[in-house]
């Protein structure tokens, strides 16, 4: 084939992915706004599911190549695997009554299309997420079909095959389950209104806002960082993604002010994983968490907001004290904003999430129909400024869809494979099985159950995204710490906050790694960095978890007292931490300070 041809090849690939993406965004959007329902169509959640996840395989083969086989090979492979995806989807979506009924009677009727949906979804996974976490579902898959020979607790209820994979496939309770059906409304729509959002200039605008109000401050440029990201990252669904975008900004300032290349990445990779901890959106985790714990949403974002306050007001004063300690002074005035003329030009960026507030607050609309009355408040205000203006051409507004849309084909991939390990849990037991040998294993000791569960969900974290971490935590490792007291919300907290410490926590701390490919430093040495300045994330999780009071779950009385020793402990470790207030602190101060904020963390251990 000649480069022309292959040129041509290429594109055609670039304008089907577009189109694809494109018809993701759009046919989610639909769906979340009622409009078969308005039409009066019968249409079974499932069916929207398998084109939903069809359009997000297809795309997925597009546009992850392959490197080792040849160019043309690869590109005939890919478009094959692309256009029997789609085919497939389409198809299953219209004859899945069915198929269905037909499933639930004799499972070997399914047995090649349940095979080639998850054939297909696992192939896709490997191009989307690699193969740590296709490594992961592999092996529950085999688990689900060789289980029962294992002994004790972990052996698995005998389940045929072809019973097996018509489950994952075709039930609720696998591939077309829970968190498919997230991904495949809210989160779209959220992801939509964040890549509008960015495409029409709110991410620069919330980060002129924090270099304006925190660039003339000591450590200025790191607190721009801390702000900006915890800002924009709550509705970003990657931390990496967020460090990508706030850090190309934040990182060159924080070197200029004189940040080593190590801090300067870690402070913006643990600002930017704290995004995913922070309301309303949290990575896509937060509604999945309404879902798992039947609860209304607005519970979640309530119990979420004091950890991430918490969380950020640490990291806040670790680096104004690092700042004092090192003489690392603010931003130049020639390189800040004035905060009247920021506002004056962005203001209206606030309105769109002023919408969401209501919607989701005070009208109490579902979180799908809150995105989209503030992505139609979005293009309300949009007109009104000069910048956002020229960017509302139909063209441009696509380009920023498609985008949105190739970001979402991932997610909608990684929760899917999400259902083969949740339907897995369910058919073979293993839930039941696991709860209790982590439960026997702790010998009903708390605190031992907490920092087992901590460590499971590191491991089992690292490398995967927000959405994958948290809907593995939630099947295999809350349960247990629910069985042994724990509050329910306070559990399922605990396993997100240590799943998304595996994004700044060795070997596999990808964003601190993507921060490191900024900043210019060594990829282990700023995710060390980053540990040190994200300390708190390692803390608090273990002081909700023995306190629900810190997730607004008890008495005003105990809530202010919780919150009042939180920052009073926040503030002394820190202060142990870097070692400098008003000068140098001895050693042994530094000792008694860290040991009396350990305890103002930690006091339901002592009391």
């Amino acid at each position: 084939m000649s480069l022309d041809g292959e040129g041509r090849v290429e594109r055609a690939s670039a304008v089907a992915a577009g189109a694809l993406a494109l018809a993701l965004v759009a046919l989610a959007t639909l769906w979340a706004a009622g409009v078969p329902r308005l039409l009066r169509l019968a249409v079974y959640t499932e069916q929207f599911l398998a084109l939903a996840l069809a359009l997000a395989v297809a795309h997925s083969f597009l546009v992850k190549r392959r490197t080792r086989l040849p160019v043309r090979l690869a590109r005939t492979l890919d478009g094959l695997l692309a256009g029997v995806s789609l085919c497939g989807g389409i198809w299953l979506a219209l004859t899945y009554p069915d198929l269905s009924l037909a499933a639930a009677i004799d499972p070997a009727s399914a047995r090649i299309v349940a095979v080639a949906i998850l054939a297909t979804l696992l192939l896709a996974l490997v191009r989307v997420a690699g193969w740590p976490l296709t490594a992961i579902v592999l092996g529950f898959g085999a688990y689900g079909i060789w289980g029962g020979y294992l002994p004790g607790q972990l052996q698995a209820l005998p389940v045929s095959p072809d019973r097996l994979a018509a489950q994952l496939a075709l039930d609720t309770g696998g591939v077309l389950g829970t968190p498919l059906a997230i991904a495949a409304t809210v989160v779209v729509v959220f992801v939509a209104f964040g890549r509008l959002l960015d495409h029409f200039g709110g991410a620069a605008f919330f980060t002129d806002l924090a270099t304006a109000t925190m660039g003339g401050f000591r450590g200025g440029s790191a607190k721009i960082a801390i702000l900006g990201s915890s800002l924009f990252g709550s509705i970003s669904g990657s931390a990496v993604s967020n460090v990508a975008t706030t850090g190309v900004v934040t990182i060159p300032l924080m070197r200029r002010a004189g940040f080593p290349r190590e801090a300067a990445g870690g402070i913006e990779a643990v600002a930017s994983t704290g995004g995913q901890l922070t309301p309303p959106v949290m990575g896509a985790a937060a509604f999945l968490m309404a879902e798992f714990l039947e609860i209304p949403y607005a519970d979640v974002v309530v119990a979420a907001l004091m950890p991430a306050l918490l969380y950020y007001t640490a990291i806040f004063m670790q680096a104004d004290l690092t700042a004092a300690r090192d003489g690392i002074v603010g931003v130049s005035p020639e390189e800040r904003p004035r905060i009247a003329s920021t506002l004056k030009a962005g203001w209206l960026f606030l309105l769109p999430f002023a919408a969401l507030i209501w919607a989701l607050f005070a009208g109490n609309y579902q979180p799908a129909t809150a995105g989209l009355i503030a992505t139609l408040a979005l293009f309300l205000v949009a007109p009104l400024m000069p910048k956002a203006r020229a960017l509302l051409p139909p063209r441009r507004l696509l380009a920023a869809l498609v985008q949105g849309g190739a970001s979402l084909s991932g997610i909608l991939v990684i929760t899917g494979a999400a259902g083969i390990v949740i339907g897995v849990l369910n058919e073979t037991g293993l839930s039941f099985g696991l709860t209790a040998y982590l439960v026997g294993f702790a010998r009903e000791d708390v605190v031992l159950l907490l920092v087992l569960a901590a460590l499971v969900s590191i491991v089992l974290g690292m490398g995967m995204p927000t959405v994958a971490v948290y809907v593995l935590l939630a099947a295999l490792v809350a349960p247990a710490l629910i069985r042994l007291g724990i509050h329910p919300t306070a559990a399922h907290m605990f396993v997100l906050y240590f799943g998304m410490m595996s994004m700044i926590t060795p070997p596999v701390a990808i964003a601190a790694f993507a921060a490191a490919s900024l900043s210019g430093g060594g990829p282990m040495r700023t995710a060390l960095a980053a540990m040190k300045f994200g300390w708190p994330a390692f803390v608090l999780p273990f002081a909700f978890a023995l306190n629900p009071a810190l997730i607004l779950n008890g008495s005003w009385q105990a809530v202010a007292l919780s919150l009042s020793l939180a920052v009073f402990g926040i503030l002394a470790v820190t202060l142990a931490l870097v070692g400098h207030f008003r000068g140098a602190l001895p050693l042994a101060l530094r000792a008694a300070i860290f040991v009396l904020g350990a305890a103002a963390l930690l006091w339901p251990l002592f009391a």
